[in-house]
């Protein structure tokens, strides 16, 4: 009935990956490679204004075909994957009929995917899964949402007799390093509002993410000869250990779920005379989200005092915002995502995002874009899957949409 996996199957042996260091965007050229290859299949498929910039984001239009005066409506899905394991050499395979057992995904390397790791896999017992060998990533993030995207505009092609209002399609690139979307041409986008399939499980809906910031903290030392060093040394690593015991130990990333933020170190690396620590601070209320911010500074301010004012730098910027604070007032765009879900009996789950989406960021540019379920598990592993039957229920929510804003247009 769709092409939604089809086009997931072509998609993942595209090497996407992005580079967390690079300078230019895309940070990798394979994205620039698969974004010319959406932009032809959109053009194949007869869609309007179709663009792919240097930058690799793809742009198109579906134009509506009904009369009633309905909002233009953009789905939105990132082309990279992450960087915690390669993309490239993906060999999805589909596991029809899954039995509820262990999945061994390479015999040689001994990988195997089960239940006894993962408990909630036993709950797609009779669904198709896909899943990769056992060495690369699968890439559904965000593939997955690209496929189902894809799915929605070539079934409204195939039946014209479906109503609908005007289809926004974007693909963009290095969502996976922070980019964020910031090259996207809102207004020239043309949608009223939009949503990024790039969540979880079905039924997830995410319109409230962290508020976040990152923080540098470079640390002057004084390396001394340790034989003659009493009095005299000042060992940055040392110092880094003692400004991280500052810092609360029940509000770290492995303590904390839900709506409870957290400083993390993710990277400390030291010598006697200097030492880097990085942080990623997250919360998602905006007051808390301020005051976390002002610990931070306090903290390097305490061990200034202690240790003198040039020998502890702070760089500190933020990076994305709760895009709740700007749907408050406009939950119609969330409201009836929910709602489609149920007409297709599926029980919206509201899940407060640990972390960001390119839809936050448009969203406080303005641009609403709430994030809704692809249907995987396990992202940016090895391990990661997704049913076919969840990205076709993905791909029927966006059609459901559609046509719930062309019914409530009367």
């Amino acid at each position: 009935m769709y092409s939604t996996l089809e086009r997931f199957l072509k998609y993942v042996t595209y090497d996407t990956q992005s580079a967390v260091e690079a300078d230019t965007v895309p940070s990798t050229p394979g994205q620039l490679v698969l974004a010319r290859e959406m932009a032809e299949e959109l053009r194949q498929l007869g869609l309007k204004d179709v663009e792919v910039t240097e930058h690799a984001y793809v742009t198109a239009t579906l134009p509506g075909n009904t009369k009633k005066k309905v909002p233009a409506i953009g789905f939105i899905a990132h082309l990279d994957t992450a960087t915690e394991l390669t993309g490239k050499d993906v060999k999805p395979r589909v596991v029809k009929n899954y039995d509820g057992g262990d999945v061994v995904l390479n015999e040689a390397e001994g990988v195997v995917l089960s239940p006894r790791d993962f408990p909630f896999l036993s709950d797609y017992k009779g669904q198709d899964l896909v899943v990769t060998d056992g060495t690369t990533l699968l890439g559904a993030d965000n593939k997955a949402g690209m496929a189902e995207v894809m799915g929605a505009v070539d079934y409204l092609v195939r039946h014209p007799e479906v109503e609908h209002g005007d289809v926004k399609v974007a693909f963009t690139p290095d969502e996976e390093v922070g980019h964020l979307a910031k090259l996207l041409d809102i207004e020239k986008f043309g949608a009223d509002f939009a949503y990024t399939l790039d969540g979880g499980p079905v039924g997830e809906v995410c319109y409230e993410n962290f508020n976040a910031a990152n923080a540098t903290v470079r640390i002057l030392g004084r390396a001394v000869h340790p034989g003659t060093a009493k009095g005299m040394m000042l060992s940055a690593v040392t110092m880094g250990h003692e400004f991280l015991s500052l810092f609360p130990a029940a509000e770290t990333p492995a303590t904390t779920e839900r709506y409870e933020g957290f400083y993390h170190c993710t990277n400390f690396e030291a010598g006697t005379e200097r030492a880097t620590l990085r942080f990623i601070i997250r919360d998602h209320d905006s007051k808390r989200f301020a005051e976390r911010k002002a610990f931070m500074e306090k903290a390097v301010n305490w061990m200034r005092d202690k240790y003198g004012a040039d020998r502890f730098e702070l760089e500190m910027k933020d990076q994305y915002f709760n895009m709740a604070d700007k749907l408050a007032g406009n939950m119609h765009v969330v409201e009836t995502a929910m709602e489609a879900m149920r007409e297709l009996g599926i029980e919206p789950q509201i899940i407060p995002m640990r972390g960001g989406t390119d839809g936050a960021a448009l969203s406080w540019r303005g641009l609403l874009t709430p994030n809704l379920f692809t249907g995987g598990h396990n992202y940016h592993g090895r391990f990661e899957f997704i049913p076919v039957q969840a990205m076709e229920k993905a791909t029927e929510m966006a059609l459901k949409i559609l046509e719930l804003y062309v019914r409530k247009a009367g």
